[in-house]
């Protein structure tokens, strides 16, 4: 028999919103790595505090190898197990991810819910999402990690419902497991998200095509989480975006118009900040939002550069742009909280690192003008009018080229297609085999 009514499926047995205390633990393998471990873990209780949870105990534990059904060794998860209980928490956090088995395993020898970074950062973009596209892109995420996660949910394994069919309750055999009927509802549940994502994207490109026709210029902001994005965007437009100094304060995009003072019109875009160690399921469930960063002109790659990590920091997100293939667009480096910075040897080593690097501080004003002349410089490089003579039969190029540029006259001159059109210096490779004379 199934229960007359089943428990919600949820990402645990537990809400992590009412847990107040937590503890957390990193491991790492040689001396080395000890200093990244604290490192992690700092960015964890930075996480942590973002969401609401009281850090009250951090261990960073030297291991051989993992265990591969508690993660730690029998020893240390004793020690590990009293310090928890000495310190009240409510909750035990592993920086690494854990596989369903060890969470599970784990919960009954610490005697307290336990999850892992990613399991957290969820639940930090659960919490801050505003829009309908930020929120379907949690849920999406959030059920993909609870999938191989149902048997936590459900200890009563041996709860059945019989089958019906033709022949009523009354057939033989042991019928269907209620784990069973919940994946199926989750895997309904991920379609039925996936198809609402798909129209959203359909809206945005609708946006973004309406945003190339008018042949404004658009500049992404993008960066680690915390590096002052907002902050610049609300000084530069004065958009009074939210800006705390959290992380993840920001996880829609913000779109505002903003006028150069070579009076060139451009738009802003803020965009979701990057993180180490970002759970794939969020990478696939944010890409929709991440892409406006591709779809744009010229990223603004911002660096907190008082952070003693900027440089890791930079790389990240480094890294994350060529996954979503701008590595090809402008882009100009941004130095922000230059006056928290106390190590000036830092500027030397991103200008070597970093093209177009320019020094700022959001905050203050500081070095916006000059960030503005390069703005200015970067626009006058970006688009180019050419004429060209296309055969009909790489008809995708002349797509191409109507979706990413500005088409000023289009003719058909038997099987080619005579184009006159402005597109972004990116594309100018594509086109050179098609050149007119004087195009």
């Amino acid at each position: 028999m199934t229960a007359k009514n089943p428990p919600q499926v949820e990402m645990g047995s537990f809400e992590l919103k009412s847990m107040k205390t937590a503890f957390l633990i990193g491991a790492y393998y040689s001396g080395d790595d000890k200093k990244d471990c604290e490192d992690y873990l700092n960015e964890l209780e930075l996480l942590c505090q973002t969401f609401g949870l009281k850090v009250v105990g951090k261990e960073s534990c030297p291991i051989k190898k993992l265990d591969a059904g508690t993660y730690l060794g029998k020893g240390k998860l004793e020690e590990l197990c009293l310090k928890v209980q000495e310190l009240s928490a409510d909750v035990v956090i592993f920086d690494e991810e854990i596989s369903p088995h060890q969470q599970r395993n784990l919960e009954k020898i610490f005697a307290h819910p336990v999850i892992d970074r990613t399991e957290l950062i969820i639940e930090v973009f659960a919490q801050r999402a505003q829009t309908k596209e930020a929120r379907l892109q949690i849920e999406l995420a959030k059920v993909k990690y609870q999938m191989p996660r149902l048997k936590r949910l459900w200890t009563h394994l041996s709860r059945q419902t019989g089958t019906s069919g033709s022949g009523g309750a009354y057939l033989k055999g042991e019928g269907e497991k209620q784990i069973e009927i919940d994946r199926r509802i989750l895997k309904r549940r991920i379609d039925s998200l996936k198809n609402e994502l798909e129209d959203v994207a359909e809206q945005r490109d609708t946006q973004r095509t309406l945003r190339r026709r008018t042949g404004i210029p658009t500049f992404a902001i993008v960066g680690y989480t915390n590096a002052g994005k907002s902050t610049l965007l609300n000084t530069l437009t004065k958009a009074e975006v939210l800006v705390e100094d959290k992380l993840f304060a920001t996880l829609d995009t913000t779109t505002r118009k903003f006028t150069l003072p070579n009076k060139q019109d451009i738009l802003l875009i803020d965009t979701v900040g990057f993180i180490r160690k970002i759970p794939h399921t969020l990478v696939a469930a944010f890409k929709s939002t991440l892409e406006e960063a591709v779809h744009t002109d010229i990223l603004l790659h911002l660096i907190d550069v008082s952070h003693p990590k900027a440089e890791e920091q930079a790389e990240e997100a480094c890294k994350v742009l060529d996954e979503l293939g701008a590595k090809e667009h402008p882009i100009i480096t941004v130095l922000n909280k230059i006056d928290q910075c106390k190590n000036p040897t830092m500027f030397y080593r991103f200008r070597v690192k970093y093209k177009k690097t320019v020094q700022i501080s959001a905050l203050d004003g500081t070095g916006v003008s000059e960030l503005l002349e390069m703005m200015m410089k970067e626009i006058s490089l970006l688009r180019k009018v050419c004429k060209l003579c296309i055969p009909q039969s790489n008809y995708a190029l002349v797509s191409e080229l109507m979706r990413e540029g500005r088409v000023i006259s289009c003719d058909y001159e038997e099987n080619d297609i005579v184009i006159e059109v402005e597109i972004p210096s990116r594309l100018e490779h594509k086109v050179k085999p098609f050149l007119l004379k004087g195009g």
